[in-house]
């Protein structure tokens, strides 16, 4: 028997709307094959406990929370939650609003009862309760970021008087003037930019001639660098150190009067000598200058020379 297109095209359309209602069922955090057990619970006051926050015993999840509504116009608060686990605890098990962390929220607990004879079923309401001290201890948490926010607000409200009081009319024309002046400032300073842009144009060649005198300059100074760093300073340093030395010696020496030097220098009749020696020297060849008949005979044609005679004026 052949099935029709139609049948066909029905049945993939069915099979696409299960699979469609089991995978939003499952992304939801429900299994629509598994065995849930759904209860209720009452609270005055969640304390923030929202949909989806896990629902343990002893520490390990076996549901979650499905819903959140109010129980009455009196502000209770119904919570549904399912469990998917196989765990029987009696009717008189307490469920109870406890925070996980300070940043991962609330959770419920339940607080199992074991009685075999008043096992809990699906769709009973349980007895709720808060953690203890778990809304002092919100409050106190909220209580000093209150303080700071409202001393916060008291120092801008504050600042913010001490403001308009200091901008007065008299400060506003102040401020006025100082903006005006600023502008000025800025339209002179454009000018002197504008003076300064010309001047580098004017002047570009010039610059780039220093620019590549400077480069020129920086390559020797590196050559001299590389030169210099190749000497052997320590061994020019003892060959100086050596020389100085020498130098000391051959001064201690002319100090002890040892050595031509050292005569010279510490005989002072050797001075004496040789000054009057000079002096005598340089008379000597004044003379000459003067006379050079008395010291030159020159014969011309091997005449014999004509004796030299000392005049009154010289022997005077």
């Amino acid at each position: 028997m052949k099935i029709p297109k139609e049948v066909k095209t029905g049945l993939l359309a069915i099979f696409a709307i299960l699979l469609l209602i089991y995978g939003y069922s499952f992304l939801k955090g429900s299994d629509l094959f598994s065995k849930e057990r759904t209860f209720f619970v009452s609270y005055k006051n969640v304390a923030g406990l929202a949909v989806s926050a896990p629902v343990t015993i002893n520490g390990y999840a076996i549901g979650q929370v499905k819903n959140i509504d109010f129980e009455n116009k009196k502000g209770s608060l119904l919570v549904t939650f399912k469990i998917n686990k196989d765990f029987d605890f009696s009717k008189n098990s307490i469920v109870r609003i406890y925070s996980t962390s300070v940043i991962g929220g609330n959770a419920l607990a339940i607080i199992p009862n074991i009685d075999k004879n008043n096992i809990a079923k699906s769709g009973d309401t349980l007895k709720g309760e808060i953690e203890k001290g778990m809304l002092e201890s919100l409050s106190n948490s909220i209580k000093p970021l209150e303080d700071k926010i409202y001393k916060t607000l008291s120092g801008l409200d504050t600042l913010l008087y001490n403001f308009n009081s200091v901008l007065n009319d008299g400060t506003k024309n102040n401020l006025k003037d100082a903006i005006g002046s600023l502008n000025k400032t800025m339209k002179s300073f454009e000018g002197v930019s504008s003076g300064l842009n010309s001047l580098l144009i004017e002047n570009k060649s010039k610059l780039d001639s220093t620019f590549s005198y400077l480069k020129t300059t920086t390559n020797n100074l590196a050559s001299f660098s590389d030169s210099l760093a190749q000497v052997d300073i320590k061994a020019m340093a003892t060959n100086l150190e050596s020389t100085l030395e020498s130098f000391d010696a051959v001064m201690k020496k002319i100090e002890q009067g040892e050595g031509s030097i050292g005569k010279l220098v510490n005989d002072e009749k050797l001075y004496d000598n040789l000054d009057a020696a000079s002096k005598e020297l340089e008379e000597l060849l004044r003379d000459l200058k003067e006379n050079p008949k008395r010291y030159l005979h020159i014969s011309v044609f091997g005449k014999k020379a004509k004796e030299y005679k000392v005049t009154e004026t010289e022997k005077k």
